[in-house]
Order: structure tokens, then C-alpha cells, then sequence
């Protein structure tokens, strides 16, 4: 009889982990489409809600030049963008790398501005969700493992706001009529290949400097300063940097086919995550 009942209890432990685990999934996947649902509920129509040549009038010469090679005049400004993401993060630190695969889904409102990231890893044979975001004026960042054990969990301050703010002007390469003036992008001159972009949300403010190449396209994006967490209390702030590798056309528009993004640390270029956009999407739903 002794056998039959392990049988019995290793199926019924199976079955009760397949569940618990099922609803950890179903509550992150929840609380995701909340996040989203408030992200877009702040969505406004943008003014003018078509792009014409006309409104570079006054930028910087390089951002200028930039927005017209990849804009097309009488195109639709989107209020709503959904990106499908595919790539790596480096789990590992500088001089040992350990690229993990992940996929995400992200969605942006330039207007607010506002994004929500949704990723999902796989290392040592678990999954590990991630979900940073930027929502009515309020940053948070949330780590689980399997959809149970929270490793990171935090939300609001001006230090989390600002990197929040500095990756949405990063990643705005991938929707690029979120840079126009309309969408609450202030633009300085830098030199002739080179332009500061500032936005501002809630208590935050945040700016990179743009660098554009002789084909007039981004090739990075920079900050002189940006929290690094390198275990010191209170972090290092280190310089950084997102480089794009090549550039493809998505519905007529140029965008980033791949990229890296990277730590300038005093020993050289720490690589920490590199993807490209399988899908992107103007004005998507935002349900699930």
C-alpha cells in the first residue's frame, strides 16, 4: 500500500503546484491589464493629430533633419503605441556575462507620458516576470519569480521617476512622433549632431542627449549620469548609453531593427540588455 499512496500524494502535489502556480500567473497577467487600462485612460488625442513638416519648425537642426528622414508628412500621430519585444538581459556583472532570453510586451502614451514593460525571462528552468512602468506620474518596478517570490518591488521617488523618464526618451527611437514638440518633448541644441530631449511627469524630470549620425538617423542615446545599482548605498551614478545597431522599416517608418544598451564603466562598455521590436502597433487595444 506504501507505494500507491507516494503515487497519490506526488499527483495530488502536482496538481496543487500546477494550481497556485496557474493563479500566480493569472494574477500577474491581472494586475498587468489594470496597469495598462490606467495607462491608456490617460490618452488624449494629440495636437495636431497628423504629422506635417511644418511643426520642425524651431527644432534643433540635427532633430530636424532626423524627424523628417523617418517621418512621412501626412502620417498619423498615435496616442496608444504596443510594442512586442524579443532579446537579452545580462544577468550576470561586468567581465562575466550571462545572457538571459526574454520576451515583452510594452505599451506607450507619449501624451501622458506613460509605459508600461511586461517581460518575461527564463533562467535555471524558472520563469521570472518583470514589469516596470511609468503611470500617472507614478514609477514602480516589480520582479517575481514563477509569479510567487517578489525579488524587487518598488514604487514612486524622484530617483526611480527619473530613470523611468530617461528609458521612455530612450526608447521613444521606436515611436518617434513622441519626440515631436506637441507630444512634451523640449529640445536644445547640443552642436551640429548633437541634441538634448527633457521631459517632465509628476515631481520628475529627465534628459538624454541624442547623437545622430551622418545619415541623419539616432545612433545613441546618452546620459552623463544615470543610477547604477551597484550594491552602494546610496547607488553610483555612471554614464550610459543605448546604441542602435541597424535601422528597418516597420509600416513606412524607421526604426531601431536592433539595438544594446550599455554601462560606461571606468573598466569599459558593460552590455546589460540588447533586443529588437518584432511588432509595433499605433493606437492598440488595450486589452489582452
Amino acid at each position: 500500500m506504501i507505494v500507491p499512496l507516494l503515487i497519490v500524494a506526488a499527483v495530488a502535489l502536482a496538481a496543487a503546484t500546477a494550481i497556485v502556480l496557474a493563479l500566480a500567473r493569472w494574477r500577474w497577467n491581472a494586475a498587468g491589464r489594470d496597469l495598462r487600462q490606467r495607462l491608456v485612460a490617460r490618452a488624449t488625442a494629440p495636437e495636431p493629430a497628423i504629422f506635417s513638416v511644418a511643426q520642425l519648425d524651431g527644432l534643433p537642426a540635427p532633430v530636424a533633419r532626423y524627424l523628417r528622414a523617418v517621418l512621412r508628412d501626412g502620417q498619423e500621430v498615435p496616442r496608444h503605441v504596443r510594442i512586442e519585444w524579443a532579446g537579452e538581459f545580462n544577468m550576470g556583472r561586468p567581465g562575466a556575462d550571462r545572457w538571459v532570453p526574454f520576451s515583452a510586451t510594452q505599451d506607450f502614451v507619449p501624451g501622458a507620458p506613460g509605459f508600461v514593460w511586461d517581460a518575461r525571462l527564463r533562467m535555471a528552468g524558472l520563469t521570472i516576470n518583470v514589469r516596470d512602468g511609468f503611470v500617472a506620474d507614478e514609477s514602480s518596478m516589480l520582479g517575481k519569480v514563477l509569479g510567487l517570490f517578489t525579488v524587487v518591488d518598488r514604487q514612486g521617488g524622484d530617483t526611480l521617476g527619473v530613470a523611468a523618464l530617461q528609458r521612455y526618451l530612450g526608447e521613444a527611437i521606436w515611436l518617434p512622433t513622441a519626440l515631436l514638440p506637441g507630444q512634451g518633448v523640449l529640445w536644445d541644441a547640443v552642436d551640429g549632431q548633437r541634441a538634448s530631449a527633457t521631459i517632465a511627469g509628476g515631481g520628475a524630470r529627465a534628459t538624454l542627449e541624442f547623437r545622430f549620425g551622418a545619415d541623419d538617423l539616432v545612433e545613441s542615446v546618452y546620459a552623463a549620469a544615470r543610477t547604477y545599482d551597484d550594491g552602494r548605498n546610496p547607488p553610483s551614478l555612471r554614464p550610459w548609453q543605448a546604441r542602435v545597431l541597424r535601422y528597418a522599416p516597420i509600416d513606412g517608418v524607421a526604426v531601431p531593427a536592433e539595438a544594446v544598451v550599455e554601462w560606461l564603466l571606468p573598466t569599459g562598455a558593460y552590455a546589460y540588455w540588447r533586443g529588437k521590436p518584432l511588432r509595433i502597433v499605433g493606437d492598440a487595444s488595450a486589452s489582452d
